[in-house]
């Protein structure tokens, strides 16, 4: 009887531990590729440079000889 029980327990066991690892990876959705744009030929075209933000524009004080220069 008890032989029974254990093998009964034992085999549970085992079925519990298989079905928890089996779960264990971690499944990630896909994600979506861009597609690179070819030209005619079929080479993949270059990026083109993205357009940097305008700089700040800083007021320039004029020097005593800047100003001494545009006299002369």
């Amino acid at each position: 009887m008890a032989n029974l029980i254990n093998e009964l327990v034992t085999g549970v066991v085992e079925s519990v531990l298989k079905e928890v690892l089996k779960k264990t990876g971690v499944k990630t959705t896909s994600k979506r590729t861009k597609r690179q744009t070819r030209n005619a030929s079929g080479q993949f075209t270059q990026a083109k440079p993205k357009a940097k933000p305008a700089k700040k524009q800083v007021s320039r004080r004029r020097t005593a000889a800047a100003r001494s220069k545009a006299k002369a």
